[in-house]
């Protein structure tokens, strides 16, 4: 993998091809005992996000009332099927996503958005802390207009509470989760699932920010 710049987004003809099996994992959330995979309850959402590693981020949103179940995956690339050491090159062009479903009766999507945005850096492209590729970019995919046009409305109120603190601009990639790459969700292995309740030590780059986004 010599001379590959982790940092650059590679183009869908050039990504690896991946393959049709699709990666194989436990029913069940770890902590919380509702399904890893659909079909969901009624009324409930799902939202993707970026925010580097995904065991860090995964905890975060699991914590949250009202989250009905969280999974660590793939997406936002074209490699079908990745797995980690694929996705760890950066010839996938995904990054490291956390499937959020939730109850909307029971939390606020401005709730979760919050949690989004005060729990990591959302200005430096393509890296959290030491983290570098873009398997690490900071990103959200709405399943929904709503979701899409809440993202937006919060990535400015977030920059202009960045910019009073003088942090740079926030280089989060939102869209529709159609649109991310091939708009697939790929579960990661199963062992990431609930990593961080498995592994209580395990590594983890997340925590407040600095800047309160309420």
């Amino acid at each position: 993998m010599l001379g590959i710049d982790k940092t650059r987004m590679i183009a869908a003809d050039k990504a690896l091809t991946g393959r049709d099996a699709e990666m194989q994992i436990a029913d069940r959330h770890v902590v919380l005992g509702t399904p890893l995979k659909g079909p969901w309850p009624e009324g409930h959402e799902v939202l993707y996000v970026g925010m580097g590693c995904f065991w860090g981020a995964e905890r975060i949103f699991w914590q949250i009332p009202g989250v009905y179940s969280t999974a660590a995956g793939y997406m936002g690339g074209w490699t079908r099927n990745p797995n980690y050491q694929e996705t760890c090159t950066s010839l996938t062009g995904h990054t490291e996503t956390v499937q959020v479903v939730y109850d909307p009766s029971k939390v606020s999507l401005d709730t979760l958005l919050a949690a989004f945005w005060e729990n990591h850096d959302p200005t430096t492209p393509n890296r959290q802390g030491g983290d570098i590729g873009t398997q690490y970019r900071s990103a959200i995919f709405a399943t929904t207009d709503a979701q899409l046009a809440a993202a937006e409305a919060s990535r400015e109120r977030y920059q202009e509470r960045l910019s009073a603190e003088a942090f740079g601009a926030i280089t989060t990639q939102i869209a529709p989760a159609a649109e991310a790459g091939d708009g697939t969700f790929y579960y990661a292995e199963d062992y990431h699932q609930g990593y961080l309740h498995k592994n209580p030590d395990g590594y983890c780059n997340h925590g407040f920010c600095q800047v309160s986004y309420a």
